[in-house]
């Protein structure tokens, strides 16, 4: 994401307004695909979650984030500046390479927005709502903002003096969400009945129409990073295709070696894991370096769910699984698969370019990973400690559904407006291996 020439573009401006609407679409997406695979008595929480996130990272991007993201930078690549608080300064005349910049404004607060809903599903279950309404802001300013101008902010020293390369997002979305995921469900700690209870999904339909709307939507994250209508974002589109093909294929291949039967759960996942994987490498890498990223994506991810099991940290949707495991996956092999082709410069081990890109991944990775946890970490162990952030055992074993918004998705009664709702479960019919 680059400053180019001060001119509007209309084609340019059609098309960031299209994948903008793509990209927020893949909020609400995300909700279905977390909301199916939660247990019955807390899908409406789930839900919630996601949505309420749109709101919050709104109000506090527009109020700061944008200018402390991509303002000019005021301390040596760390953040940036106060220029545009309340998005000051910016108007219909503002322009950012060749569109408006507040469609490029809004399309990464469209970014800020999915990668903190996105560790809601590291603490499913278990995660008081007022407590989410306090997290959400702070971390988009603390944890994403920083990040973010590292990477693709005026002087951001990830991207102007590591020279790392992330072209839509595996370092500030997938990384950060992962780790702080990691962090929070730490803080937290586990689920009532974690290794005992099953757990299943209660609806894997859900499952599946919210990985299809998060697809759909990936191709605005990642083909609208190129902030034009042109050949980049053509090679980007295609990239973020085949890169959720083989990593659902590989999903399913694991599957049928290890357990015997590929599941739609593992379809579903296998596919988000190839887009994470695919993120920060879609304008960098050819198709044969993303057929490669999506398969390793799904092989690799489809492993890392039961990691949980064997470490004792309850990332109930397997956030850590395929979000940090899979955007590390992505960034790191842009040092070996990236093309001068598609970087304009930068060459991978494999096409010649030696040692230096892959350290340079590889230090950006440990560095925002680090960060986000610890970050993440403290925040979550002060609010923990302030307000409480764990939800009560007596609403956790009830169901967030009912304690804490007064109603159920299968039923239409509501605390207060009428009879008291009986609450039922959906049982799953089947065993399933995996949650992602």
């Amino acid at each position: 994401m680059t400053l180019a020439a001060a001119h509007v573009d209309t084609g340019d401006t059609a098309w960031l307004l299209a994948a903008t609407a793509l990209v927020l679409l893949m909020t609400p997406g995300l909700a279905l695909f977390y909301g199916g695979m939660v247990r019955a008595k807390s899908v409406l929480n789930m839900l919630m979650m996601s949505f309420v996130s749109i709101a919050l990272v709104t109000v506090v991007w527009l109020a700061a984030g944008y200018s402390l993201a991509f303002g000019d930078d005021a301390f040596g690549g760390l953040i940036g500046g106060l220029s545009h608080l309340g998005m000051d300064g910016l108007g219909p005349d503002s322009v950012h390479g060749t569109v408006p910049t507040v469609l490029f404004a809004t399309f990464q607060l469209t970014f800020a927005i999915i990668t903190a809903a996105l560790i809601s599903g590291a603490v499913a279950d278990r995660t008081k709502f007022s407590g989410w309404l306090v997290f959400v802001p702070v971390w988009t300013l603390v944890v994403y903002v920083p990040v973010t101008h590292w990477v693709w902010g005026p002087g951001g020293w990830i991207a102007n003096r590591l020279g790392a390369l992330d072209f839509a997002g595996g370092l500030p979305v997938e990384i950060t969400s992962g780790a702080s995921g990691l962090a929070l469900c730490l803080v937290l700690g586990p689920r009532l009945g974690f290794k005992k209870d099953a757990m299943r999904p209660h609806n894997l339909p859900m499952v599946i129409l919210g990985a299809g709307l998060l697809w759909f939507g990936w191709f605005g994250f990642n083909a609208g990073s190129a902030l034009g209508a042109n050949g980049l974002a053509a090679e980007a589109f295609l990239n973020t295709l085949a890169a959720g093909c083989t990593g659902l294929l590989g999903w399913l291949f694991v599957e049928q070696k290890r357990d015997g039967h590929p599941t739609t759960l593992g379809a579903a996942s296998g596919a988000v894991a190839g887009l994470v994987a695919i993120t920060p490498s879609c304008g960098t890498v050819s198709l044969l370096g993303a057929l490669v990223v999506g398969l390793a994506a799904g092989v690799v991810c489809s492993y890392a769910v039961s990691w949980k099991f064997k470490l004792n940290y309850d990332d109930s949707l397997d956030v850590v699984g395929v979000h940090l495991v899979g955007g590390i996956i992505g960034t790191l092999l842009i040092g070996l698969f990236a093309e001068k082709a598609m970087t304009g410069g930068v060459q991978g081990l494999f096409y010649g370019g030696g040692l230096a890109p892959l350290g340079k991944q590889f230090l950006a990775v440990i560095v925002v990973a680090l960060y986000a946890f610890g970050v993440t970490y403290g925040l979550g162990k002060a609010l923990d400690k302030v307000m409480g952030l764990r939800a009560d055992q007596e609403h956790e074993h009830t169901g967030l559904d009912l304690t804490v918004h007064a109603e159920t998705a299968y039923d239409h009664g509501v605390l207060g407006h009428g009879a008291p709702v009986a609450h039922s479960l959906v049982p799953a019919d089947r065993k399933v291996t995996s949650q992602a």
